[in-house]
């Protein structure tokens, strides 16, 4: 979307935002978000949201999952969460949070059109990741996750820190419990000289400049990069290309600002949604599309998040210890 289509999406949702009822109470406030989003992304969709609630502000921390964990931690150690809202990347970091007690009980007025696997009594998802496999053009593809420990990818797989990245924390929890992957695929990668690097741009990157025959990565940043040129090929092995969902939530913080409901509801709105697929970014409303195209017939898998959220911390660190030991 050019910078001037953008405007006009602003101006309407400003619009629609003002005609259902921004409160005065909101005017000349200000609220703190904390999110690892992309900045097109997280700048739209606050854009938005102050349009539609004349003089308020909102306050933006943003960086990678891990330092965002950082800043959490700190905030606790120094007397409590400073964040009003927290978007996250992925629903173990939010379980993460929630374990904490940093997130109170919330749900958007519209939950009821967001699927239930994306909900929780105390977050909500707003933004789809798709980690896929990329190949530099002429590697052949793999048919499933698991052909990229054979000795035809030895040496050349780029994968993303769990520890890092969302994304690839979420594909961890996904592998951990897959019947026929569980820890020892990431052993057998290692096994096979795969290589970690920070985050999913990283491996992407690598895959393009040649370094790696094939990684794992996120599908909008490789449809982006293909579009332009980039030699590469997206694929989706099977069993599927792991689906995680960006979570936002409102915080426990002692002087809650009259805005954090409001700010999550909106990204939670269909409003919201539609601001966020404006920047080509998949979303959690049905119907709403938003990033590339999937190919029709393309496999999509997703872990059980719930089933999940008691034992990441030690899927976690057994990668640690096998993988980036």
């Amino acid at each position: 979307m050019d910078a001037k289509a953008l405007r006009v999406v602003l101006v309407v949702v400003a619009l629609a935002l003002t005609g259902c009822g921004a409160s005065a109470e909101s005017a000349g406030s200000g609220m703190t978000l904390y999110t690892c989003a992309t900045a097109n992304v997280e700048q739209a969709l606050v854009s938005a949201f102050e349009q539609g609630h004349p003089g308020a502000k909102v306050n933006v921390f943003r960086a990678p999952t891990g330092q965002l964990n950082a800043r959490v931690a700190a905030d606790v150690r120094s007397g409590g969460i400073r964040a009003d809202v927290i978007w996250a990347c992925d629903p173990l970091t939010m379980h993460g949070y929630d374990g904490q007690g940093l997130l109170r009980e919330w749900s958007p007025p519209n939950a009821a059109e967001v699927p239930a696997r994306y909900r929780t009594a105390r977050f909500t998802g707003v933004h789809l990741l798709y980690m896929v496999a990329v190949v530099r053009s002429g590697v052949p593809a793999p048919a499933s996750w698991a052909d990229l420990t054979s000795p035809a990818y030895r040496d050349a797989v780029a994968l993303p820190s769990p520890s890092f990245a969302a994304s690839a924390l979420g594909a961890l929890g996904y592998f951990a419990s897959a019947p026929g992957y569980g820890l020892r695929f990431y052993r057998d990668l290692k096994a096979n000289g795969a290589v970690q690097v920070d985050a999913p741009a990283d491996a992407l990157t690598g895959v393009e400049r040649g370094t790696y025959k094939a990684a794992f990565t996120l599908a909008d940043a490789a449809y982006a990069d293909q579009k332009k040129g980039s030699p590469i090929e997206v694929v989706w092995p099977k069993p599927g290309a792991v689906a995680i969902y960006g979570p936002i939530g409102v915080t426990t913080r002692k002087q809650l600002s009259p805005l954090a409901e409001q700010f999550a509801s909106f990204a939670t709105s269909r409003a919201g949604q539609q601001v966020m697929t404006g920047q080509k970014v998949y979303v959690t409303l049905p119907g709403l599309g938003g990033g590339p195209p999937i190919p029709s017939g393309s496999p999509v898998v997703s872990p059980d998040w719930p089933a999940l959220f008691g034992s990441y911390k030690s899927v976690l660190a057994d990668y640690s210890a096998t993988f980036a030991g």
